[in-house]
């Protein structure tokens, strides 16, 4: 099976989110190796993740993440609820039952 082409807008919101995740690290007075430890993955994926290779799992993303202690604010990023648009759509298009 062919991989489709990566579009460009994604590619650079990876290259920025591992520049963030690199300088959350280095805040922390982690190295590479550290988070990798605390991940449970190799040195190498993560060092791919900070220089936005976009074949690295959500999970080793997550993971990294959860080792800054950034997970939380990256849930929020994309919950609906947080915005005045998801919360006054929600009230008019979810059914009672699946809002929170």
């Amino acid at each position: 099976m062919a991989s489709r082409p990566t579009p460009s807008r994604v590619r650079g919101a990876a290259s920025d989110i591992g520049e963030y995740l690199t300088t959350w690290r280095k805040l922390q007075g982690l190295t590479v190796q550290q988070v990798a430890e605390r991940v449970g993955v190799t040195r190498q994926t993560v060092s791919r993740l900070e220089h936005g290779d976009t074949t690295v799992g959500f999970d080793i993303f997550l993971g990294v993440a959860n080792a800054l202690g950034q997970l939380d604010r990256v849930r929020l990023s994309v919950d609906p609820y947080e915005t005045e648009v998801g919360r006054i759509r929600a009230d008019t298009i979810l059914p009672k039952r699946v809002r929170r």
